[in-house]
């Protein structure tokens, strides 16, 4: 990574936060123990900034300069709020469109889905804080450029955020192959948020047990799975037919 993208230092981190910089994520040296390691911590208190404890030889790996046992990295786009974004799509009269993407850390497939949502009209894209892919060039490049115009929401806690979306009219959908309903017998004309999970863990249970409606694609091939970025292209291009019908 070009250190351009890089804050180092306790005292540029610190800045950073309180300036509201948007930062992708943070590396900490494991055992810090000093008066501007605790200003750093309230600095970071109400954040969903992703943080991460490694060994010195890590931080040594990213750069060589002064780093004080801290990294940030700037983010390539800037988060929103999903309850800023939904209020203002309901006060234009807009039926919501809304993506949730659980635990999906493969930078290009997380490209190639913010490429296919961005192409069907999702109204924005809502992430975890931790364990989503991280937001870099790779990421914008298989978008191809998507990321730039399609907002993206990162919250500490989906469960809350499931229920906030259902709390206002939301329909949600977890898409999963262990249903019998087809994503050809759901209502996507309803005001909808789908969530797709990841290729290894699928949907977490506790998004599966919040959803109001659980839908898969039909594969009558043998080996019956997808790359989840062609799955949600199928599952957003649905969405997209019914509400254009």
């Amino acid at each position: 990574m070009e250190e351009d993208n890089l804050i180092f230092g306790m005292r540029a981190v610190i800045e950073a936060l309180n300036a509201g910089k948007d930062i992708e994520k943070i590396i900490l040296q494991k055992g810090l123990s000093n008066e501007l390691y605790n200003q750093l911590r309230q600095a970071l208190k109400g954040q969903t900034i992703p943080i991460q404890f490694v060994p010195p030889e890590k931080l040594k790996r990213v750069t060589d300069k002064n780093h004080q046992g801290v990294i940030a990295y700037l983010t390539e786009i800037t988060y929103f709020t999903t309850e800023d974004l939904l209020t203002r799509i309901i006060e234009k009269g807009k039926i919501p469109f809304v993506l949730i993407l659980d635990r999906i850390t493969d930078v290009r497939n997380f490209g190639a889905v913010a490429r296919s949502a961005e192409c069907a009209g999702v109204d924005f894209i809502i992430i975890p804080s931790r364990g989503a892919a991280q937001i870099n060039g790779d990421a914008i490049k298989t978008s191809a450029g998507a990321l730039h115009r399609l907002k993206v929401c990162r919250e500490d806690n989906l469960k809350d955020t499931i229920e906030y979306l259902k709390g206002c009219g939301l329909q949600i959908v977890a898409c999963h192959e262990k249903t019998d309903k087809t994503i050809y017998n759901a209502d996507f004309k309803k005001p909808t948020a789908i969530i797709m999970g990841s290729e290894e863990n699928g949907i977490s249970g506790e998004y599966i047990k919040r959803s109001d409606v659980q839908v898969k694609i039909p594969m009558p091939g043998k080996i019956a799975s997808l790359n989840v970025s062609v799955a949600t292209g199928i599952v957003l291009f649905e969405a997209v037919k019914q509400r254009l019908a």
